[in-house]
């Protein structure tokens, strides 16, 4: 088997061990007698593989019991329709931050439902920085403040979470459980499985009970998170063998020591990347040190036709996934949860090959 280094932003990389495990299970389902791609949702195996995702997703995570957890389709794109269409009342308004191109399409989504203030808009920084908590005046009255926590494409992230009067509403899909977090000062946590929790194709969602029972009954029913929170994650069959990754992600997770070693392991290596960055002005970082993100790396050589080379010889060097956002350019290196050091360490390695040939 010659598995390499995947710096892809998502799908992304797994853990190892969970592969494995799904791989052993995969033909049959230990004392099932059939693939959990066979099983149904309603079965008692079943029932117990989706109670343990969210069991673990609880305890990682600290969530309170006020908080619903949901496994619910479409990923994150799906979540920008569905928060404002539970949270977003006729006559009322949200604000938003833009801090790039995931926040953007939140926002293109919730002007569809009702109106959307943007209180804060990076453009003028090309969205290569988060701003900071003085720059934040929030509207008062607000059904909702959303931010995007991680941008993936700019490479930027929010260091801390500004203070809110109103719910606030996370996108999280690119650092979902990468680092600590209080999930009580979130009034809703979204994020896509892609890239830290699983398969690509359907989204963890955290929501404060209270909200979600406040949501319009005018709405159509699926769409709505007290249906799902009614009938936990099962009101449509969902999708069984993400959930099912889910769950032998966040075991994994646990056996590594849980969101605290992560988030110090995830310091580690985006620090030994920034360090290669920043040393030479022959690589060109993106973002702004202060907004600087831990899971998606972002950095410019000196013209295209560089960086394509940079990419192709990468890539022969089992290094792959390292070519910037097609809306973009540039270089990115996606450092999720699951992947290792050695694969940064090998990483820096090349760029200073590459640098002695080519600077």
């Amino acid at each position: 088997m010659a598995r390499i280094y995947n710096f892809s932003s998502g799908p992304a990389v797994l853990p190892l061990p969970v592969l494995e495990k799904a791989q052993a299970e995969l033909l049959e389902y230990p004392g099932s007698g059939m693939s959990i791609l066979e099983m149904s949702h309603r079965s008692k195996t079943y029932d117990a593989i989706i109670k343990a995702a969210e069991a673990n997703i609880r305890q990682l995570m600290g969530i309170p019991d006020s908080y619903a957890v949901l496994f619910l389709p479409g990923g994150a794109s799906q979540q920008f329709a569905m928060v404002p269409l539970n949270l977003l009342p006729a006559g009322g308004f949200a604000d938003y931050v833009h801090t790039g191109a995931w926040a953007g399409k939140a926002i293109k989504e919730a002007e569809v439902v009702g109106r959307v203030k943007v209180v804060w808009d990076g453009r003028g920084d090309n969205y290569m920085r988060t701003p900071r908590p003085a720059e934040l005046k929030f509207n008062p009255g607000s059904a909702y403040v959303h931010l995007c926590s991680n941008e993936t494409i700019g490479g930027v992230r929010f260091p801390e979470f500004p203070k809110t009067n109103s719910p606030l509403v996370a996108d999280m899909s690119s650092d979902i459980m990468s680092r600590v977090i209080d999930v009580s000062n979130f009034g809703l946590i979204y994020a896509g499985l892609q890239k830290n929790l699983g398969p690509a194709g359907s989204a963890l969602v955290i929501i404060r009970r209270d909200l979600a029972e406040k949501t319009p009954e005018s709405g159509n029913l699926f769409f709505r998170y007290a249906t799902h929170m009614k009938e936990p994650s099962l009101y449509n069959t969902p999708n069984t063998f993400a959930i099912y990754i889910l769950k032998l992600v966040s075991e994994w997770l646990a056996a590594e020591g849980g969101l605290a070693a992560m988030e110090a392991r995830n310091q580690t290596k985006a620090s030994l990347l920034y360090q290669a960055l920043d040393t030479s002005p022959f690589w060109r970082p993106c973002a702004r040190k202060d907004s600087r993100s831990l899971m998606n790396i972002t950095w410019r050589l000196e013209n295209e036709e560089l960086e394509a080379r940079f990419v192709q010889q990468a890539k022969a060097a089992g290094l792959d996934g390292l070519k910037g956002h097609r809306s973009v350019g540039g270089l990115r290196a996606s450092l999720y949860n699951a992947f290792p050091l050695e694969g940064v360490r090998k990483l820096v390695e090349f760029m200073q090959d590459f640098e002695q040939k080519n600077g």
